[in-house]
């Protein structure tokens, strides 16, 4: 039987990385249920400390999550979670994203990218697949292609 994941991505900045991403991809940041959160609280399980207001939103301080457009229509599993975390990106990542944003658009991606914070980083070639490998404003590794 197949399962369904999340991606969670380590961050300094949770609400801002999601932000990014979330342009990046054409996809849709999660707003938390201000009720759950007022309850959680309500019971002791977290305090207001816990939480902020981000973008005239009730949110965790500690994470931020972004969603496929198709929303749980397509999946619990398509979602990328940002967590905060208190150390830096320190190496090269193991696994990374890869977005297929179409062969001729990669020049103007790539400008769009390093518009808002992403840097180029490389570009590769294997047979007739070409891709650019970037960092996003955290760091983290991706590739356009």
């Amino acid at each position: 039987m197949p399962h369904d994941f999340q991606l969670a991505v380590d961050a300094a900045r949770p609400h801002e990385l999601a932000g990014w991403w979330a342009e990046t991809l054409g996809w849709t940041v999660e707003i938390p249920d201000r009720d759950f959160i007022a309850r959680m609280i309500a019971e002791g399980y977290a305090t207001e400390a816990e939480t902020m207001t981000w973008n005239g939103n009730l949110v965790w301080v500690t994470g931020a999550a972004i969603r496929h457009p198709g929303g749980l229509a397509a999946g619990p599993g398509s979602r990328i979670i940002f967590q905060q975390v208190p150390e830096a990106k320190a190496v090269k990542n193991r696994w990374h994203i890869d977005v297929r944003m179409g062969g001729d658009g990669m020049a103007a991606a790539v400008k769009d990218l390093t518009g808002r914070g992403a840097t180029y980083l490389r570009e590769g070639q294997q047979g007739p697949h070409r891709w650019i490998t970037m960092a996003d404003p955290e760091g983290n590794e991706f590739c356009i292609g």
